[in-house]
């Protein structure tokens, strides 16, 4: 049998043990980034990588596999404890848009402010995904536009590419992939 990598592995639902027992899409970020396989890969905002393990866990299998460039683009994310409170703030503003759940968008970002000033983080990201009111393709799309949005907070460096930048249609799509936050050089003046 062939070793399992990010090109042959497929995204599926939970927690892993191994690689060899499949992956989710952040499990897949960690063997990006070549660290322990672990679904809290240490370069991944905590914020972000919060949001994709319960959306991946939540989405059916199709869309999941959506996930694949998300997987790469996430690596290098984490940033300063300013920038994960912006971005926590960003997903309990998205929380309270309309086309969400009714209790989600009036009643859960205040309540999630009032139990502390940073609300744990699984919970924040579990929250988003359930305030959607179904998975279909425009929620998705929501989505996967907050990620990117997400991202775009990071900085010049990491600039929200066009959507059809970011879609990957297999595990062989990331094979050509750059690697996130490749530092910009500019000639000397």
């Amino acid at each position: 049998m062939a070793p399992v990598t990010h090109q042959t592995i497929r995204l599926s639902k939970g927690k892993h043990t191994s690689k060899e027992h499949g992956a989710c899409v952040m499990e897949l970020a960690s063997m990006l980034a070549d660290e322990p396989f672990s679904d809290h890969p240490g370069s991944v905002c905590p914020v972000i990588g919060s949001l994709l393990r319960a959306y991946n866990d939540s989405v059916d299998d199709r869309r999941r596999q959506d996930l694949y460039a998300y997987a790469a683009r996430v690596v290098g994310s984490r940033g300063s404890a300013q920038l994960e409170r912006d971005r926590a703030e960003r997903v309990c503003a998205w929380m309270s848009k309309p086309g969400g759940r009714a209790w989600t968008r009036f009643l859960l970002p205040a309540k999630l402010r009032a139990v502390t000033p940073k609300p744990p983080l699984d919970v924040l990201g579990a929250s988003a995904v359930r305030s959607l009111s179904t998975h279909d393709d425009h929620n998705h799309a929501r989505m996967l536009a907050l990620i990117d949005g997400l991202l775009a907070m990071g900085g010049p460096e990491r600039p929200a590419p066009a959507r059809d930048a970011v879609q990957a249609s297999s595990p062989a799509d990331l094979a050509g992939a750059p690697t996130p936050r490749q530092p910009q050089r500019t000639p000397a003046a």
